[in-house]
C-alpha cells in the first residue's frame, strides 16, 4: 500500500485546483477531482495538507511521515498527469524518487561534461523557485539528485528541474520526518516563492538520503495555476498516447541483446491482445510450457525436419515467456504465485529441452555418450542459477554506503560537491576503480551489448538452442551451451567476487 499526501495551498502562489476545468475529459472534472480519483486505488483517504504557512505545512508532512507504516507518496493537488506515470514513479524500488525534467530552460547554465562540476569551475547560483520547474543538479551516471536549489540556497550549475511528485520508502519516512521538523525550525530563513516540495527535496539530499530521478518520458505531467495552463494541459495530453507508453512500459528496460531486437519489438503487442481478450499471466505461462514441451518432443524423434519444428517451438516458448511478464505489467496483475511459476518452469522448459535433444542423439543411433555433456549442461545452469540467487541475497542484505551530508543552513552546496569528489576519488582506485571503469564503459553501445550478451541470459541461450538444434545437431547445441555457459560463469563470479569486495 502507499500512502498519499495531497498538498493543496502550499508556500507560493496560490494554486488551488478546484476551480480549474479539464474541459477536454469526459465530465469536465476539475483538476483536483480528478487528481482524487486517479489516487483511490492507492489510498482511499489520502492525507491532506493545506496551508500557506510553509513551517505548520512541514510540521504536518512529519507528522503523516512519522506514522507512516507504507511508503509516502507527495504530490501537489494541482497536478495534471497520467495515471501511467503515477503508478510507475509510486512502483519504483528506489528508497526516495523524484519526477524531473532534463529540459534546461534558457535561463539555466548548460550541463557540463562531467558528473560533477569540480569545484574550481563554476561559482553556485541561487535557485529560483518556480512551479514550473525547480532547480536541481542530477547525476546522470547514479540516477539520482546532487543538489537542489530554494531561494536562498545555491544549487551550482543546475541541470534538469524539479517537476512535483515525491515517493518516499517506508525506510526512509523517518528521516523525511526529522527533515521536515529541521526544516520547519528555519522556515524563516525561506522566500516567500519556495515551495514545499522543493524544499523537501531540498532537505532529503542534504540529509544524505539518495533521491533518485525518473523523467516524464513519454508521459504527462504539469502543475496549473490559471484555466489558461489547464486547457493547454489539457489539450497537451489529450494528443499524447498513453496506452502506448503503458504498453511500452510493459516490457522489461534492462533485457539483453536477443529478446530486446528479436523478441520485445512485437511481444508488447501479443501482450496487450492477450491482456484485453482477459487471459492471465499464469495462462500465458502455461501456453510457454506447453511450447516448450512440444519442442523436446520434436528434438526427441532427431528427425531433421522435426529439429527444425523444435527449433521454431523453443523460440516461440521462449516469446510467450517474455509475453507473460509483459502482460503482469501491462494490466497490473501481479501475484506471489505467477512469479513463482514463471521462475520455477523456466528451468523446466530447458531442461526438458535438454532431455528431448539427448534423447533424439540416442535415437537417432549416435550412440549415449551424449548423456555426459547433456548433465554438464544441465549442472552448470544449475550452478550459475544458484549463484545467481545467493548472491542476490546477500547483496539485499548488504546496507547502502552512507551519501555526504550538508548542514540545511549551509548557503550554497559547495561543501557537498568537495564531498563528493573526494568520494568520487577515493573510488578510483584499487578494486572498486576497476568496477567504475567498466562499468563506465557500457556507455558504449557495443561494450553495453557485449556486456549483456556475456553473461548468457535466458533469450541467448534459447537462441542458441533454436539456431544449433535446428541447423546442427544436439552435440553441438550442448557444446555451445557448456563452453558459453561456462564463460559467462567465469565472468559472472569474477565480477561478483569483487563487488563483495568493495
Amino acid at each position: 500500500m502507499t500512502r498519499v499526501v495531497l498538498l493543496g495551498s502550499s508556500p507560493g502562489p496560490d494554486t488551488s485546483p478546484t476551480g480549474l476545468r479539464l474541459a477536454a475529459l469526459p465530465g469536465n472534472p476539475s483538476v483536483a477531482e480528478r487528481l482524487h480519483g486517479q489516487l483511490t486505488s492507492y489510498d482511499p483517504r489520502p492525507a491532506r495538507i493545506e496551508t500557506s504557512d510553509v513551517a505548520a505545512a512541514l510540521r504536518a508532512l512529519a507528522d503523516v511521515a512519522e506514522s507512516a507504516t507504507e511508503s509516502l507518496f507527495i504530490i501537489p493537488e494541482n497536478s495534471v498527469v497520467h495515471d501511467e506515470l503515477i503508478y510507475q514513479i509510486t512502483k519504483a524500488k528506489r528508497g526516495a524518487l523524484a519526477l524531473i525534467a532534463k529540459e534546461p530552460r534558457p535561463d539555466m547554465p548548460e550541463e557540463a561534461p562531467e558528473d560533477v562540476v569540480p569545484i574550481d569551475e563554476a561559482e553556485p547560483e541561487i535557485g529560483m523557485s518556480r512551479l514550473e520547474g525547480l532547480p536541481v543538479r542530477a547525476r546522470a551516471g547514479k540516477s539520482r539528485i546532487v543538489s537542489v536549489g530554494t531561494a536562498s540556497h545555491a544549487v551550482t550549475r543546475p541541470n534538469a528541474v524539479l517537476l512535483g511528485p515525491l515517493h518516499i520508502s517506508a525506510r526512509n519516512a523517518p528521516t523525511l520526518a526529522q527533515t521536515c521538523r529541521e526544516l520547519a525550525a528555519m522556515a524563516h530563513t525561506f522566500g516567500p516563492d519556495d515551495d514545499l516540495v522543493q524544499l523537501v527535496a531540498f532537505g532529503l539530499v542534504r540529509n544524505g538520503v539518495s533521491v533518485g530521478i525518473r523523467g516524464r518520458r513519454d508521459l504527462f505531467y504539469r502543475r496549473v495555476t490559471t484555466q489558461e495552463e489547464v486547457n493547454e494541459a489539457g489539450a497537451e495530453m489529450a494528443g499524447m498516447d498513453e496506452d502506448r507508453a503503458r504498453l511500452n512500459n510493459a516490457v522489461k528496460g534492462a533485457d539483453g541483446f536477443f529478446t530486446t531486437y528479436f523478441v520485445s519489438t512485437y511481444s508488447r503487442f501479443i501482450a496487450r491482445w492477450a491482456a484485453r481478450r482477459g487471459l492471465t499471466p499464469n495462462q500465458v505461462t502455461l501456453i510457454s510450457i506447453t511450447l516448450g514441451v512440444a519442442a523436446a518432443a520434436c528434438f526427441a524423434t532427431g528427425s531433421r525436419p522435426w529439429m527444425v519444428a523444435g527449433g521454431l517451438l523453443i523460440y516461440f516458448a521462449f516469446v510467450f515467456d517474455c509475453v507473460d511478464g509483459q502482460v503482469a505489467r501491462y494490466a497490473r496483475k501481479f501475484g506471489v504465485l505467477g512469479a513463482w511459476l514463471d521462475a520455477t518452469f523456466d528451468r523446466f522448459k530447458e531442461y526438458v529441452v535438454f532431455a528431448g535433444l539427448a534423447i533424439g542423439w540416442v535415437v537417432s543411433g549416435n550412440g549415449d555418450d551424449i548423456w555426459i555433456l547433456a548433465l554438464a549442461a544441465i549442472g552448470l545452469q544449475s550452478v550459475r542459477h544458484l549463484l545467481d540467487f545467493s548472491f542476490g541475497i546477500a547483496n539485499r542484505r548488504k546496507p547502502p554506503s552512507p551519501l555526504p551530508t550538508l548542514p540545511l543552513d549551509a548557503p550554497s552546496d559547495r561543501e557537498l560537491r568537495r564531498a563528493l569528489e573526494r568520494r568520487k576519488v577515493e573510488r578510483s582506485h584499487g578494486v572498486r576503480g576497476v568496477l567504475k571503469m567498466w562499468t563506465k564503459a557500457g556507455r558504449y553501445r557495443a561494450v553495453h551489448w557485449l556486456r549483456k550478451m556475456i553473461v548468457f541470459p535466458i533469450g541467448e541461450r534459447f537462441a542458441a538452442i533454436a539456431i544449433t538444434a535446428a541447423l546442427f545437431d544436439a552435440r553441438i547445441t550442448f557444446l555451445t551451451l557448456v563452453i558459453w555457459g561456462t564463460v559467462a560463469a567465469a565472468y559472472t563470479l569474477t565480477g561478483r567476487l569483487m563487488r563483495s569486495l568493495v
